[in-house]
């Protein structure tokens, strides 16, 4: 009975890939741009279940894009601890990467930063803060503040709410 169980599964383990087709390897051969986003998904993931290799568990999770506008990846800073953990094959451990791994996206796309920023309008301002605050769930009130050549001294968040 296992013999023929294991004749029909259709799923390969990531080991049974040839090496030029798994994420690690082909990420260290041809480079990260190279990889779609399941496979550099997969790589976080790192491994499967008895039934799924991780870049399958990747697939689904990418294919759950709850609003296509946001683009690809973007509805991963969205989901929950909870939700991400209701994916079968994605523990506690595997969400929190994913979580933190959103959340690192989000600091690498904002300046580290403000203070000798010099601002030349209120939409300048927004730009810059326009990627951090993009999915937040809360509402905030930032002041910045400018000495005399209207470059930032300061970000303080005033106010934070949610809605």
């Amino acid at each position: 009975m296992s013999e023929m169980k294991g004749r029909f599964n259709l799923s390969l383990k990531i080991k049974e890939l040839p090496e030029t087709e798994r994420p690690y390897e082909k990420l260290e051969l041809y480079g990260e741009k190279s990889l779609s986003n399941a496979e550099l998904l997969a790589i976080i993931i790192k491994s499967g279940t008895k039934d799924e290799t991780s870049v399958q568990i990747a697939q689904r999770i990418l294919s759950l894009n709850y609003d296509p506008q946001m683009g690809d990846l973007n509805f991963l800073k969205t989901m929950s601890l909870q939700e991400l953990m209701q994916i079968n094959g994605i523990g506690r451990v595997k969400a929190i990467q994913i979580k933190a791994i959103c959340e690192l996206a989000i600091r690498m796309s904002k300046p580290s930063n403000y203070k000798k920023v010099q601002v030349k309008s209120t939409e300048h301002i927004a730009n810059l803060v326009m990627e951090e605050l993009r999915f937040e769930k809360r509402e905030y009130v930032k002041l910045f503040l400018l000495n005399t050549k209207n470059e930032i001294l300061k970000c303080v968040d005033v106010a934070i709410r949610w809605y």
